[in-house]
């Protein structure tokens, strides 16, 4: 089973092209070829990627095609409301310069079993950038034609107009207060021109900078002259989860400490890691981690963009008595997956063994994961750690914060503050 290679139905794309008002946009591989689509600060491939509204923030966006020839990719730029609906404005008006660059850059890859073309760029291009703050959607597409869209990334581009004070609290509910982490936010928007706070204002937060389990739209405790303040009992409150499982893939020769073998074959490679157990009541302790995200990255040549290959990675979680979780399925999830919940990324429980499997097409680096249930019965697909990884208040996590606000009659969300807050160091 492969995380990535999965195709986009007739359906799917007819209903995005009929209703892109209503769409909501997120990262997604939509041509099986397609692989490793990443959209970094420039130099950093663990900084998500934010950029200051006419500031001289760079983005880096790296892709490879296994289709390893050369083909004609552009992008362009898509400006979404703070629900990352596409804003219903022109592109000329979020758009400055051209609405659409050519992907110019791109290798081909050496020293590796498996063939492919590396494509690389480096935005905003001075010739096409976004002349608006707000959340946008990088999209990838061939031949000039944006309905052949290859895949799409998310980015950020901000004000700084408001300042944000964030607060770690333990929550005050004891069946949850050893297990969850909550937040308490304080807002000031003296520079703005806000008539309607209520209206105007907006806020999303994400832990470890995971859109699916944003929490959005919560209306402030308290609002008095140019301060909003959050910090009611039930609010902006968090599993804290645990720290997260890795698997080292910078090479495939010398193996790691969790990978339990590998099959060397003449025209690829098989690494089978070490079966993962629950981890609900074991003990907990803290650990460096990457919260959830990857980085390509090889020890055995030199640029891991070109230079470096892909492995069949062979995932097994082993639940509590070797038994299926009734009535639940089980999804290994991480920044390389996009944090998707389909049939790429559910485990199939294999009852012979008494264990859950699954299988990744990935390229050499280096890997947080972490596997989730979700209940069947559950129509908003809710995740929980709590069979697989337990939660735990201590557990480090990243939070940001984000505030919109839209002026009266306006017809798109700005991003006029940003904050970024570490459960361990407080910055």
């Amino acid at each position: 089973m492969n995380f990535f290679f999965r195709k986009c139905s007739l359906s799917a794309i007819l209903i995005f092209a009929i209703c892109p008002g209503k769409a909501q946009l997120s990262d997604s591989v939509l041509m099986p070829n397609i692989k490793t689509p990443q959209l970094f600060v420039y130099g950093n491939q663990l900084a998500y990627p934010v950029v200051a509204l006419n500031g001289n923030d760079r983005l880096e966006l790296d892709f490879d095609d296994l289709d390893a020839d050369v083909k004609n990719y552009s992008y362009t730029y898509q400006l979404c409301n703070a629900d990352w609906s596409p804003a219903e404005i022109s592109s000329f008006d979020f758009i400055k310069g051209f609405t659409q660059m050519r992907i110019s850059d791109y290798r081909f890859s050496s020293v590796s079993l498996t063939k492919y073309t590396h494509y690389q760029a480096v935005l905003p291009d001075q010739n096409c950038f976004p002349s608006r703050s707000g959340n946008y959607v990088l999209k990838v597409f061939l031949n000039g034609d944006t309905s052949q869209l290859a895949f799409t990334r998310r980015f950020l581009v901000v004000e700084n107009t408001v300042s944000i004070g964030v607060q770690l609290l333990q929550p005050l509910d004891p069946l949850i207060s050893h297990t969850h982490q909550k937040l308490q936010i304080n807002v000031s928007t003296a520079s703005l021109n806000v008539s309607n706070a209520l209206q105007q204002i907006k806020i999303s937060v994400l832990q470890n900078y995971r859109w699916d389990m944003a929490i959005n739209n919560i209306q402030p405790t308290f609002y008095s002259g140019n301060t909003l303040q959050y910090n009611r009992d039930g609010d902006f409150i968090f599993p804290g989860g645990r720290e997260w499982r890795w698997i080292d893939l910078q090479s495939f020769r010398f193996q790691s400490e969790r990978v339990a073998h590998v099959i060397y074959n003449k025209t690829s490679t098989e690494i089978f890691a070490k079966p993962d157990p629950a981890r609900t009541n074991l003990p907990f302790y803290l650990y460096k981690d990457y919260n959830g995200l990857f980085f390509i990255q090889t020890t055995e040549s030199i640029n891991p963009y070109w230079q470096t290959d892909y492995a069949t990675v062979h995932f097994t979680f082993v639940p509590p008595g070797n038994e299926a979780f009734p009535g639940k399925d089980v999804y290994i999830i991480g920044k390389f997956t996009d944090y998707k919940f389909n049939d790429s990324t559910r485990m199939k429980f294999n009852p012979d063994k008494g264990v859950y499997e699954a299988s990744a097409f990935l390229k050499q680096g280096y890997y947080n994961y972490a596997y989730v249930t979700i209940d069947r019965a559950d129509p908003s697909q809710t995740t929980s750690f709590s069979l697989t990884e337990g939660n735990y208040l201590e557990t480090e996590n990243d939070y940001l914060v984000l505030i919109y606000f839209r002026e009266l009659g306006g017809r798109s969300d700005r991003i006029v503050g940003i904050a970024k807050m570490n459960t361990v160091t407080g910055q």
